[in-house]
């Protein structure tokens, strides 16, 4: 029998701990979590399907007591864990540290019901070492953590589950959804939407000069004339007016006449002021700056930031990476002086080791900053030879982000010079780094930690310098930034609102949801965002307050510390003065059609045009008229004159472009939601083939290609385009016939032979592209598959994939780093590289793809797994008076 039984929650996690355990061990995974409240009606077990309660999950009315529920395709990996069980005479739950890594093991408890000791075993990296120590202080679960987490899935919930539906029924549009940290991501993105259309635009052009000394030549603008301080940008407010009424703004006609007035003249230099600067390092890295800092050097999302730092935890790199913490280990600490005292010498190595004691505004449990998993850190080298391209990225960020923190602070000095020229004075200022100390290594938000300056030549107070180059410019202010997932999670976390583990998921959520939609990196809200968020706002307003939900995260820290009732929470939240029920109750009656609009504005005859969504779309509706929204369209961008110009564009209906000569149906161009798009004919009402009624047909439809204009599509290339897809031949491939087709999806253009399909190179006509043109395209696009020779009997290839090039020997695929010139690789390289994702193991997404086993049917009853966390009985809490009830 063996010794003992560890589940963690990964195969990949399972994998990498076992390396480091003996065969008295048997580790296994749960695959995240093995029970969970009802996902829809069929997982409801029988027995309690007719209750009210029973579609949400939660019974109100016995203390909002959870209905957990093993998913099916969770059943046959709860059936080999029990089987597991039978082998062992220990049993370590090893989940992640954190609350819903405590909750998965007390979830693993309840469902086992293991007769041996069961041990929580804990640890932020998975290490020889770390392992050791944990399996030599294992403690108890933690019933604070899980009533935590089961409190934060309660709300959830109930929240979800009973105001989604009240948006589904009031705007008449199903898959809409609401959340309690969703719906005030969305609420911040929307307002930032209104600030951008409210913003009114203030212009103001501005001079500046080369200016020529003795020593050098450099750029100065102008910031005063005759005494007046010259406005620029910052100086006005978001109604395009002057914040200070005493600064002078410079149009078109005052800047030539000042242009004109020092044009040949000198300057001469009236102020030099130097200070010296300190800057020290950045803290390492917890979850929420490893987001932004990924989001903005390698423009990746906030979920794929931490896809690849999973990988990276649970293969043995970095420490766990759902992190609050700014503070590293003491053997961090020392690895990290080490390397420097190393790499970069005694000058970079500051006295004493930094501590960062700053935590973020809603840090919960204790954990370590995200650094290099061990004692001492694996090299940048090591993680390109071993890990894909993306893994070796962030994990050199993470190196670098480390090591920099406990370097020596970067100094240097700043010069500002202000030139006197007639009336007018120009400034220029200098900044230069006399040591690099930190900037080293790494910079926040650069790609190259190389340290640029503008530095300004040697020169004394009054000294003369000649002017040239003279530039007039004009500008205009700018809206806000809209926000980018860097900048949300930034807000979010500003504001406590939310964990930074779960903003990936709270983003993802948005813009799957098709409230969002990005635009290069802005996050841009639709139509239908507005709308929600306004119905929110008016009748649903404490649901969507950025402090309620900062105050939430806080009680549920309260409950996670023991300090705080769980079922006061929930009651409170559900059942107070003005909880969720009775607002609700409110909302449901006093929402009607006629108030779910958001006011455009109004047009002469003083009639109000509104936006709204529904079933079809989103739409602009004036009276009884109304026009489709076009997708994508940015709100800034739909003022009250381009919604009467789609209403307008609406009412002259289709335009007939002629008679299709084949079929004798009309040809018409018409604009719908997505654009315009041409038809032949128009929709046929034909008898059902079973039953009686009729059924619709619809005519052919095609959009126009992004090179074409509406105001000049004529009936010959409208004609063309329906012709799409079109044959454009055929070809004898492996003793197959394969056509060969021109066709316009979704994403633009393309070609399809067979199975294969490529999109049309810019340039390239689909309307009069040729068979041999489409299978040149074909042939330059094909993969590459080379043969680089034989290792062991077995042929090694290189091959070209969607993600670029790798090496292959029919079992093994090694992606090539983008550091190697892949036509220049040997075979030695090649299996080098094999080698090492051989060692590495499969990638997690392979090792979690299971075949399905066909369970035998049983006439066994079935049993309903629903326990509720133990909540902990303690003496009566003081009164304290409560604000609002309403508010956790």
């Amino acid at each position: 029998m063996s010794k003992a039984l560890v589940i963690v929650e990964s195969p990949a996690k399972a994998k990498t701990i076992s390396k480091f355990l003996g065969s008295d061990y048997i580790v296994e995974a749960s695959i995240g979590h093995i029970r969970d409240l009802p996902r829809n009606a069929s997982e409801i077990p029988e027995k309690v399907k007719k209750e009210d309660w029973s579609k949400v999950g939660v019974n109100v009315e016995k203390n909002f007591e959870p209905l957990y529920v093993i998913p099916s395709e969770k059943k046959e990996q709860v059936k080999k864990l029990r089987a597991a069980l039978t082998k062992v005479e220990t049993l370590y739950l090893a989940t992640d540290e954190d609350r819903e890594g405590e909750s998965i093991s007390w979830h693993l408890a309840e469902v086992l019901k293991p007769k041996v000791p069961v041990h929580r075993l804990v640890f932020h990296e998975i290490t020889q070492s770390a392992i050791n120590k944990a399996l030599q202080n294992v403690r108890k679960i933690n019933s604070n953590l899980v009533q935590a987490q089961e409190t934060r899935r309660v709300v959830d919930r109930l929240y979800g589950y009973e105001v989604s539906p009240l948006l589904w029924k009031k705007l008449h549009k199903r898959k809409l959804s609401a959340g309690r940290v969703q719906s005030v991501a969305l609420r911040l993105v929307v307002e930032r939407e209104r600030e951008r259309k409210a913003f009114i635009s203030a212009g103001w052009w501005s001079l500046s000069t080369d200016l020529n000394h003795k020593n050098g030549i450099f750029q100065a603008n102008l910031v005063s004339w005759d005494g007046k301080k010259i406005a620029t940008g910052a100086h006005f407010n978001s109604k395009g007016q002057l914040k200070n009424k005493g600064f002078l703004v410079l149009d078109e006609k005052r800047v030539t006449e000042i242009e004109e007035e020092i044009q040949n003249k000198s300057a001469r230099v009236v102020s030099l002021e130097t200070k010296n600067f300190t800057e020290r390092p950045y803290a390492p890295f917890i979850t929420s700056t490893l987001q932004q800092e990924s989001i903005r050097k390698f423009r990746w999302t906030a979920k794929q930031t931490m896809s690849v730092a999973q990988r990276l935890y649970e293969s043995g790199w970095i420490t766990y990476m759902r992190t609050d913490s700014y503070s590293l280990s003491s053997q961090a600490v020392q690895a990290s002086r080490n390397l420097i005292q190393q790499k970069y010498g005694a000058s970079y190595l500051p006295k004493t080791a930094r501590v960062f004691k700053k935590s973020s505004k809603n840090a919960q449990e204790a954990h370590e900053a995200i650094r290099p998993a061990g004692e001492s850190f694996k090299s940048i080298e090591d993680a390109q030879r071993m890990l894909d391209s993306q893994e070796a990225r962030l994990y050199e960020l993470i190196w670098k982000r480390t090591i920099a923190s406990q370097m020596e602070n970067a100094k240097g000095q700043t010069v500002r010079g202000l030139f006197e020229v007639e009336k007018g004075v120009f400034s220029a200022s200098g900044k230069s780094y006399t040591f690099d100390g930190f900037r080293r290594v790494y910079i926040e938000g650069a790609v190259s930690p190389v340290t640029s300056s503008k530095i300004l030549p040697v020169m004394e107070k009054g000294d003369s310098l000649s002017l040239s180059s003279l530039k007039k410019e004009g500008h205009n202010t700018r809206p806000p930034a809209r926000y980018n997932e860097a900048s949300l999670v930034k807000s979010l976390e500003d504001k406590g609102i939310g964990r930074p583990s779960t903003y990936a998921s709270i983003i993802g959520t948005i813009i799957g949801r098709g409230y969002i939609f990005k635009k290069s990196q802005a996050l841009i809200p639709t139509f239908t965002a507005f709308v929600v968020i306004s119905l929110l706002e008016r009748h649903l307003d404490w649901l969507v307050d950025y402090a309620f939900t900062a105050r939430m995260e806080a009680t549920l820290d309260k409950i996670a510390h023991g300090d705080e009732e769980q079922l006061a929470c929930l009651k409170r939240f559900y059942l107070g003065a003005e909880g969720l029920k009775k607002t609700l109750s409110h909302a449901e009656e006093t929402i009607s059609p006629n108030n779910v609009g958001i006011a455009l504005g109004e047009t002469e005859k003083g009639e109000t045009v509104e936006i709204r969504c529904g079933k079809y779309g989103e739409y602009v509706q004036l009276g009884e008229l109304y026009a489709s929204i076009p997708e994508q369209l940015p709100p800034d961008e739909l003022s009250l004159e381009k919604a009467m110009e789609l209403i307008a564009e609406k009412q002259k209906g289709p335009t007939v472009l002629g008679e299709d000569p084949k079929t004798g149906k009309q040809v018409f161009l018409i604009s719908g939601p997505y654009g315009y798009y041409v038809q032949l004919g128009e929709p046929e009402e034909v008898p059902k083939k079973r039953g009686k009624g009729t059924r619709t047909i619809n005519p052919k439809r095609v959009s126009l290609l992004s090179t074409m204009s509406p105001d000049t599509m004529d009936l010959g290339v409208a004609l063309r385009l329906l012709e799409l897809p079109k044959v454009l031949g055929t070809v004898e491939e492996n003793g197959e016939t394969i056509s060969v087709l021109a066709a316009t999806g979704p994403y633009g253009p393309y070609l399809k032979k067979g199975k294969q399909n490529v999109s049309l190179p810019k340039g390239i006509s689909l309307l009069d592209i040729s068979l041999a043109e489409a299978l040149d395209i074909f042939q330059k696009k094909a993969p590459k598959t080379i043969s680089l020779g034989e290792h062991e009997g077995i042929e090694v290839w290189l091959k070209s994939g969607r993600y670029g090039p790798y090496i292959s020997d029919g079992k093994t695929n090694a992606p090539i780093p983008k550091s190697v010139d892949a036509d220049s690789l040997d075979l030695a390289a090649a299996v080098a590289l094999l080698e090492a994702k051989k060692a590495k193991g499969p990638s997690r997404r392979k090792t979690a793809a299971k075949k399905k086993v066909s369970a035998k049917k049983t006439t066994a009853k079935k049993t309903t797994a629903k326990k509720k966390a133990p909540v902990k009985k303690k003496a009566p809490a003081k009164k304290a008076t409560a604000k609002k009830s309403k508010k956790s």
